[in-house]
């Protein structure tokens, strides 16, 4: 069987060369970095002219952006689109391996929205994004009947969960490590709802197959599956966190914070580090200080109920008294009034603010331990 020629693919989506285009644009340091990986290197060639070569495409400008700024908008091919767009057993199977191959590649450079969790290695967003595709794989193969690959693919995901599971068991116990657990509960639950996102794709028979009961839903309050093990995480993104699970629209338009992988968002709300960066490297002038002041001050207003603008603000002025008050005169007049009218919230002690998150990672180790 032949493979579906990519003209009929590409007239349906963003061409290529259209993506390339918007990778370089959130990510312009990966235009000229060297090819020196397999993702990379995909990037700067042009895809194999078949639905798996476009493919491929997406996952490499997906993984290199979606940590970044403005995230290419490529989820609904890799979840579910594509995956319906050949019939081709040889190409699905590839896509899968591709896929599986996907979460493997490293996150250095792009990303720093992760968490060390010892012998269960790194934990980030990127993981939730391979769930979500690998999902895709798996419907696709679970509505074919191709029961070998859907066996193979289900076994990779629930791997992915129990590492994550076992990732968080690891880090609460931990004295000191408290914040690490709200990061990481973070990515956790974002992670099932990404998982979720996949499978929304799923159709037919295959919406209560097992693998659905499975895997669907696990996020939710009352969420029985492996053991109730998600509910901790959840609890405290539930509670704390969901404010600060936003897709930060206040910073997309500042082009200064797009010049180096360094200038990433962290995991939020805990930006006081963040913040001092802002006004410390030299990477940024005055001019542009002023303009992520002004997003951030515009943001706590535009955002209702995060924090963690707020302490992005507090390390700002923490990290250089100068270059805050530069850039807090440099301000618009609206922008400067509601600096002022904050100033109460970004004058808490950044030990007083995290106390409270400590605080709750201890009541679940409280009661995990009774």
């Amino acid at each position: 069987m032949y493979p579906i020629k990519l003209e009929s693919t590409w007239s349906k989506y963003i061409s290529p060369a259209g993506l390339r285009e918007l990778v370089w644009n959130t990510a312009p340091y990966l235009k000229t970095r060297a090819a020196d990986t397999p993702f990379l290197k995909t990037l700067h060639a042009e895809p194999e002219d078949s639905v798996y070569g476009y493919f491929e495409f997406c996952l490499a400008a997906h993984h290199t952006t979606v940590a970044t700024y403005v995230p290419t908008d490529v989820d609904s091919k890799i979840r579910g689109l594509l995956w319906r767009d050949t019939s081709d057993q040889e190409q699905l199977r590839r896509m899968a391996a591709k896929a599986l191959e996907m979460h493997s590649w490293t996150l250095d450079g792009f990303s720093l929205r992760t968490v060390d969790c010892g012998r269960h290695g790194i934990v980030s967003g990127h993981d939730g994004e391979w769930l979500s595709v690998a999902a895709g794989a798996l419907g696709r193969f679970l509505g074919r009947g191709d029961t070998e690959s859907a066996e193979r693919v289900h076994e990779a995901i629930h791997q992915e969960l129990l590492r994550e599971i076992a990732a968080f068991e690891y880090l609460l116990p931990i004295q000191g490590r408290e914040l690490d657990v709200m990061r990481l509960a973070m990515s956790v639950t974002h992670n099932l709802g990404d998982l979720n996102q996949g499978i929304s794709f799923w159709s037919g028979p295959v919406r209560n197959s097992a693998s659905a009961r499975q895997f669907e839903r696990l996020a939710q309050e009352n969420a029985s599956g492996y053991g109730g093990a998600f509910r901790g995480p959840c609890a405290l993104y539930k509670e704390l966190l969901a404010s600060e699970g936003h897709r930060h629209y206040p910073l997309r338009a500042i082009k200064c914070l797009r010049q180096s992988p360094g200038l990433m968002l962290p995991l939020g709300p805990f930006f006081d580090d963040y913040g001092a960066l802002l006004s410390t490297t030299p990477l940024l002038d005055g001019g542009g200080r002023a303009e992520i002041l002004e997003a951030l001050v515009r943001g706590c207003r535009k955002v209702p109920n995060q924090h963690g603008y707020y302490r992005a603000i507090a390390g700002f002025q923490e990290g250089s008294q100068r270059a805050f008050a530069q850039a807090a005169a440099a301000l618009p007049a609206s922008a400067g009034k509601l600096l002022k009218e904050m100033r109460q919230k970004v004058s808490m002690p950044r030990r007083s603010f995290e106390s409270t998150y400590v605080k709750r990672v201890e009541r679940l180790r409280n009661a995990v331990n009774s």
